[in-house]
């Protein structure tokens, strides 16, 4: 059984945020359960972004403690399953963590090896976009985790 997520993305600050906090609402009646997040280029320290915020707070999620984090190699090692938006992402992680394999995935692999387009600097659509995506993802994910 899967018991520690990780979500990542680039800047750690849209769209790995809106699937950690709902990975994290939907795992809610798991104790165990431990979802974080990090970004392959984080601005680290940084809050998310204001448009995520505000998607995210109009589904039910209050992501505003959220700080950025760089990914590193302890949050791979200590994961059971890293997913993540873009297959980009996925290449990185196996580049920079090659004992990852088998642990990483695209959060749209049930949909296809759907990725979930990056909303950064982007029109509020592009933010509600995502949302809907890594809904439909992290749906998916819950039938298997």
């Amino acid at each position: 059984m899967f018991n520690r997520f990780l979500v990542v993305c680039t800047g750690n600050i849209c769209r790995s945020p809106m699937g950690e906090y709902l990975l994290r609402e939907r795992l809610a009646d798991r104790p165990n359960a431990v979802v974080e997040s990090a970004g392959i280029g984080a601005l680290v320290g940084h809050p998310a972004d204001p448009l995520a915020l505000e998607v995210m707070q109009e589904n039910g999620l209050d992501a505003s403690a959220h700080r950025a984090r760089q990914i590193d190699k302890d949050m791979i090692a200590h994961s059971d399953l890293v997913l993540v938006m873009d297959k980009g992402h996925l290449q990185w992680i196996h580049q920079n963590f090659p004992m990852s394999r088998g642990r990483v995935h695209l959060i749209g692999r049930w949909r296809n090896n759907a990725e979930v387009a990056d909303p950064y600097r982007r029109p509020r659509e592009a933010f509600e976009q995502a949302w809907r995506d890594t809904v439909a993802s992290v749906d998916d994910w819950m039938t298997k985790v």
